[in-house]
């Protein structure tokens, strides 16, 4: 396939994804098991199938459209991302690699080629965590790392399971979950940069050596509801001043950890919320990143304390992890075919660090995995004006595509 003709179907695929959006004119809000989500899913199989790919899902709605290699009950070569957004995000944060995995798989077939390992496309699901929390959901459940009972008791903010989301879209949650990772050979992501490095180096391609760890915490306040006009300022306990305490001293934790270390409360809920109502309860979100473990650890305790140094006579606090991912440095065979197939190809690039979680962080625990990133538009990703380039994720797709007939030993 030439280049302009893979450019204009990398981006009729992106234009048709962008559309399933619940929040149309403000970006893309597509939460898992929602109908923007159902939407989404049935374009994907739609075009597994049209590409000649056998298409099932699990248990937890993850895609797989597979092109069945020659060696009976051999591991495959799996591509592919996540499809699921943030409220408000933009069109190309896992979008791209789901549809540079579908290209790649184009490619082999308008080819004529034959694997002798499988090549399977995969779109997995809440990866952001925007609707059910922790992330990495649809990677980590398929390793075996969310559990049967663990996955029904997850409840979004409205209360509903993920077994009542996924009925109500027609998705069976009694399929099988957990894959054997014997029959995953390795794992390859296409993904935005999320940041500046790329474009600013005016490098279409990035090679991933490794990304970073993270940990999701919530942190929950208790206080005392009261009367905003009749309780006086010394006889309360104010939940959400308590939090405000806190988050406002967040950032000083990382600074003083230094080494690249991130800190984020992206999530603030108040009740009972109202405006003449002292709050009474307030539940946030407490995002911590570095390249190294221990700065992880490190900080993980010292919001521990800063939040139980809150604790006083009619307030009550309490934290819970709920995602702890360590550093994860990609498969070195991987990363250096990907070297070689865009010097084969002629395509500039360059070694980078993540520094947003992703599947492959998760897979790559278990199976070989290699990514890509390429640039973003100013560096900016989670909101509507994220945008990355057809052209450089078509770059993409042709070592992907290279890569890839190496590892099925295709023919």
């Amino acid at each position: 396939m030439r280049l302009v003709e893979l450019k204009e179907s990398i981006e009729h695929h992106i234009k048709q994804i962008s559309e399933y959006t619940a929040t149309p004119g403000k970006g893309t809000t597509r939460l898992t098991y929602s109908q923007e989500d159902l939407k989404t899913r049935n374009y994907i199989k739609g075009k597994m199938r049209e590409y000649g790919l056998e298409v099932r899902e699990d248990g937890f709605g993850n895609i797989f459209g597979k092109l069945e290699g020659t060696l009976k009950d051999a591991p495959s070569v799996m591509v592919g991302s996540h499809f699921d957004s943030v409220p408000h995000g933009g069109s190309y944060d896992g979008p791209a690699g789901v549809v540079a995995a579908l290209e790649v798989a184009a490619l082999f077939v308008k080819n004529n080629l034959t694997p002798k390992y499988p090549l399977e496309v995969v779109a997995l699901v809440e990866e952001e965590g925007a609707r059910f929390g922790g992330g990495l959901m649809g990677s980590r459940g398929m390793v075996g790392l969310l559990g049967e009972e663990e996955f029904q008791n997850l409840r979004d903010t409205n209360g509903i399971s993920t077994v009542e989301a996924m009925v109500e879209i027609g998705l069976d949650p009694s399929l099988p979950k957990k894959r054997d990772m014997k029959t995953i050979k390795a794992f390859l992501e296409l993904h935005i940069e999320q940041g500046p490095i790329l474009e600013e180096k005016e490098i279409p391609i990035g090679v991933v050596e490794a990304i970073v760890g993270l940990t999701q915490l919530e942190v929950t306040i208790k206080g005392q509801a009261g009367h905003a006009g009749t309780t006086p300022m010394d006889r309360r306990a104010d939940a959400l001043v308590a939090a405000a305490n806190i988050i406002g001293r967040l950032p000083e934790l990382a600074e003083e950890e230094g080494e690249g270390t991130v800190i984020t409360t992206g999530r603030l809920n108040v009740y009972p919320n109202g405006a003449n109502v002292i709050p009474d309860h307030v539940v946030f979100s407490v995002d911590i990143r570095s390249g190294k473990e221990e700065n992880v650890l490190n900080v993980i305790e010292k919001t521990k304390n800063l939040v139980h140094s809150v604790s006083k006579s009619g307030i009550q606090t309490s934290v819970e992890q709920l995602l702890y991912i360590q550093p994860k440095e990609l498969n070195r065979g991987i990363r250096s075919l990907l070297k070689e197939k865009s010097e084969a190809l002629e395509i500039p690039y360059c070694s980078i660090n993540s520094g947003a979680g992703h599947d492959a962080m998760v897979l790559s625990d278990y199976t070989d995995a290699g990514m890509l990133f390429i640039p973003s538009k100013n560096g900016l990703s989670h909101c509507p004006e994220e945008w990355s380039d057809s052209e450089d994720i078509a770059r993409a797709v042709g070592i992907f595509y290279e890569t890839a007939k190496i590892l099925t030993e295709a023919e």
